[in-house]
């Protein structure tokens, strides 16, 4: 038993279309082929093609991006845990600055409402990172704001940072 599903309107379309190439010319169905045939290509490259090809360029931008912080995330190193029990005491400057030398950081530490600011013209990005997890482990401080900017030196960061009790 064989079913066949046909519509009678799509017969009917496909007969005057044959009606109609039959009328042509063998010049004018030559031309009318070869306009098919370049409308087809065109709309592969720029309906199939190109959209692929930007697809492909916007993954491959991804990639680099992610294997980048990838990257700087391994060279970043570890945070380093203080030894347990290790509490930092003094004024919040005091604190600030402690926890800057054990890191070998050079800050400049200024009183701000009630905590205090203190900016590092230039450190290395993974202590500047142990730097504020230090302060914040070892003291009762924590950041309130944080600005840190990429130096021109690889690995080098300037950061304005504040904290408060």
């Amino acid at each position: 038993m064989k079913i066949e599903l046909r519509d009678p309107r799509l017969d009917a379309a496909i007969a005057r279309f044959e009606a109609w190439w039959a009328t042509l010319s063998q010049r004018e169905r030559v031309l009318l082929t070869v306009l098919g045939v370049l409308l087809a290509g065109a709309v592969l490259v720029y309906g199939v093609v190109k959209p692929l090809q930007a697809a492909r360029a916007e993954a491959q931008a991804d990639i680099r991006t992610y294997e980048t912080l990838s990257a700087r995330i391994r060279a970043a190193g570890t945070l380093q845990p203080p030894s347990p029990g290790q509490r930092r005491t003094g004024s919040p400057a005091e604190i600030v600055q402690a926890a800057a030398q054990a890191q070998a950081l050079s800050v400049a530490v200024e009183p701000a409402g009630n905590g205090v600011r203190a900016v590092v013209a230039e450190g290395e990005y993974a202590k500047v990172i142990n730097w504020l997890a230090d302060v914040n482990r070892s003291s009762g401080l924590a950041v309130t704001s944080a600005r840190i900017v990429k130096r021109p030196t690889v690995g080098m960061v300037e950061a304005q940072i504040s904290f408060a009790p």
